[in-house]
């Protein structure tokens, strides 16, 4: 089970929706937060599950961490994956809980002032959990470090649907962690949601803000997915992104 995430969640679950080919995620995000991040300072992934995009970071940061509450992603990540084959650089995975701020104080003793990739993390977080999220992603960073942070838009629901065939976001089937709805058990739209670039992004930053880190940068762009639209299409939900940090 991931750090964040309800109890419900298998192990098994991170290798739905967002196990994608680093080609079409992480590859896509780097050039947003690459201008941003001093690539002197280490990477930490969160909630890095398979490992896939931690060791497409590897090749640009080091060090670069993976941390993921669940034992068995770590194992999947360090044998499936193939920690460090070829030219790529080996990641350092480590069994550790996102939203446990003390652990994540520790990790900073150890590796100084670091950049971090949270994707999809707050997504899958109880909503109690996520100022945590937060506030570990505050110590990580320090004085230097920025964090790059994508989740699902609200109006992500619409395309889940279109996705389920369901007439309506309302009207998703089963359980939201079923196959091809999995990681989205929080998601809602509420009334007076603002749909477009600037839709969710103020409720995206609340709790970093609150956390004592600034918004750098933000925006909206495609989240892809391993699922499919009927017509065979990916399935690609809106999302939305920041570059948090501390000014100066």
């Amino acid at each position: 089970m991931n750090a964040t995430s309800r109890d419900s969640r298998d192990g098994d679950s991170w290798d739905g929706n967002w196990s994608t080919d680093p080609a079409i995620t992480a590859a896509v995000h780097l050039p947003i937060f690459e201008k941003y991040f001093d690539h002197d300072l280490p990477l930490v992934d969160a909630d890095c599950g398979n490992g896939a995009q931690t060791v497409f970071l590897a090749g640009r940061f080091h060090p670069c961490v993976g941390i993921d509450r669940s034992a068995e992603a770590l194992e999947r990540a360090r044998t499936a994956v193939g920690e460090g084959e070829g030219h790529r650089s080996a990641p350092d995975f480590r069994q550790l809980d996102a939203a446990d701020p003390e652990a994540m104080r520790r990790l900073h003793e150890e590796l100084g002032d670091a950049n971090v990739y949270l994707r999809g993390v707050l997504q899958r977080s109880e909503p109690d959990h996520r100022p945590r999220v937060a506030e570990s992603v505050a110590l990580l960073v320090g004085g230097r470090g920025r964090a790059f942070v994508v989740e699902a838009a609200p109006a992500a629901r619409a395309a889940l649907a279109r996705s389920a065939e369901a007439a309506d976001p309302t009207e998703l089937p089963g359980p939201l962690d079923a196959p091809g709805l999995s990681d989205l058990s929080h998601l809602s739209e509420p009334p007076g949601t603002v749909h477009g670039p600037e839709g969710g992004l103020p409720e995206l930053a609340e709790p970093f803000e609150a956390a004592g880190l600034s918004v750098l940068a933000g925006g909206s762009l495609p989240l892809s997915t391993t699922e499919f639209e009927p017509d065979g299409s990916r399935l690609d939900l809106p999302s939305n992104w920041l570059v948090v940090g501390r000014e100066g």
